[in-house]
């Protein structure tokens, strides 16, 4: 990103990439990466997966400027459909193309950039992917299903100079940034402890039983990178996150924000030690991550960071459902949403600001789409201006990492040690096991 445009366009069109993944060989040039996106050009952008979030990402998109939806991708067909209708309710000149499998998509050089808003062990290999197809990617956090992948996709962004923004919206938010901002120039002195928490009423996934997959969802896709395992009766769409195979728990799914706000308040890229307690206790189900979690790092400069979470009990903390305190020398603040509260060392409040955007309704900080789309606009000029997005691919490692290594303590049952160099797990053979996965023959991410 510091070399000269002219630079930073030679190295793109003298190279060539080519990636062969899943038994689908795809091959890329250097004509994929000869079409540079300048201020005025259309930028078009391939979305793979289309339930929640992706329908959300599909009208973000198409209502950003001189930016259209080009491609839905998704193994379900009736997910395509929620992503055509939400393009043609954001106000979308014309339907996008369709496919099943987003490698096609990627084979298009006419496609700019990717959105990836599949399962989370999708997400990094997709990732990769797209940079090696010469596309620019936002993906939606978590970054990755396992550090080790987190490491390939910015090896994969630096070496093929794309651009990758991880959905950690926070880091677009006006407000929060003042905030953050404030907190740096030392409005509560030092800071020795920040804390988080997520909270919610999750009822029980029963017990799944072995089943056919819906009619024209394709499960062998949709499991891509995974091993394969049979399809089960409560799996999809949503039920993933908690299965260790496919998914990364609640702390993954929404304590990822969190401590990215923690991390960028405290300006620290790994903890020292990190530990985890806690289970799955609400309900006797086939839900295989903790309901009830508690992390807790010691972090460089005498700093201790705990993050709360609770997905079958949904009292709230400080009137929130989620949110982040900073504990200082001589107040606190209270923030993780779009404002912030400075508080005095006598709990009165010394400064108060909120958000100008619409909110959702709830008794919580949580923004509208309208203030998500803040994050989107920010990759789209990231893109045009060949700059550092708000949350590059860098930034969204190692706030994914400092979860997963709470995951990763949580399942060893005992500390972890970081080593402060690059965030490894420092003489752990058990622990150190879990920073990658096995992955189907033939689906392994390679930079």
């Amino acid at each position: 990103m510091e070399n000269s445009r002219r630079d930073f366009i030679k190295k793109l069109t003298t190279g060539s990439a080519a990636v062969a993944f899943g038994g689908l060989g795809l091959g890329f040039s250097a004509k994929s990466y000869a079409r540079i996106v300048g201020s005025n050009e259309m930028v078009r952008v391939a979305l793979m997966g289309c339930n929640g979030r992706g329908s959300f990402l599909a009208r973000a998109f198409t209502q950003q400027k001189n930016t259209s939806v080009h491609y839905i991708c998704d193994v379900d067909p009736k997910a395509i459909q929620k992503g055509l209708a939400a393009v043609r309710r954001a106000g979308g000149s014309n339907d996008p193309k369709t496919e099943e499998d987003f490698r096609k998509a990627l084979a298009d050089k006419d496609v700019d950039a990717l959105a990836v808003a599949a399962p989370d062990h999708w997400h990094a290999p997709a990732t990769i992917m797209g940079c090696q197809a010469g596309k620019h990617v936002y993906c939606e956090k978590p970054l990755s299903h396992n550090p080790n992948e987190g490491e390939l996709a910015i090896a994969a962004a630096r070496k093929y100079k794309r651009i990758v923004q991880m959905g950690s919206q926070r880091r677009s938010w006006p407000v929060l940034t003042q905030g953050i901002q404030e907190l740096h120039n030392g409005v509560i002195g030092n800071v020795h402890m920040a804390k988080a928490w997520y909270t919610n009423n999750r009822g029980s996934i029963g017990k799944g039983v072995p089943a056919t997959p819906p009619a024209g969802f394709n499960y062998d896709l949709w499991q891509g990178p995974a091993p394969r395992k049979p399809f089960r009766s409560n799996l999809i769409h949503y039920n993933w996150h908690w299965f260790w195979h496919w998914g990364t728990g609640e702390a993954l799914n929404n304590g990822t924000h969190e401590i990215d706000v923690i991390r960028w308040g405290l300006k620290a890229d790994y903890p020292l030690l990190v530990n985890s307690t806690g289970g799955r206790f609400h309900y006797q189900d086939d839900w295989e991550t903790p309901d009830t979690q508690l992390i807790t790092y010691n972090c460089p400069g005498n700093v201790t960071v705990l993050w709360e979470g609770r997905s079958c009990n949904g009292r709230l903390v400080e009137g929130a459902d989620r949110g982040v305190i900073f504990y200082g020398e001589s107040g606190s603040m209270s923030t993780g949403g779009n404002s912030y509260t400075i508080y005095d060392q006598k709990n009165k409040i010394v400064k108060e600001v909120k958000s100008d955007a619409v909110i959702d309704g709830r008794n919580t900080a949580s923004p509208s789409e309208g203030l998500d789309a803040i994050h989107i606009t920010n990759f789209i000029d990231s893109i045009r201006q060949n700059k550092m997005p708000n949350a590059d691919v860098e930034t969204g490692h190692k706030s994914t990492l400092w979860v997963q290594l709470g995951n990763i303590a949580q399942r060893v049952g005992h500390t972890l040690n970081i080593d402060q160099r690059n965030g490894h797990i420092l003489n752990d053979k058990e622990a150190s096991k879990y920073w990658s996965r096995q992955y189907e023959p033939g689906w392994a991410p390679k930079v």
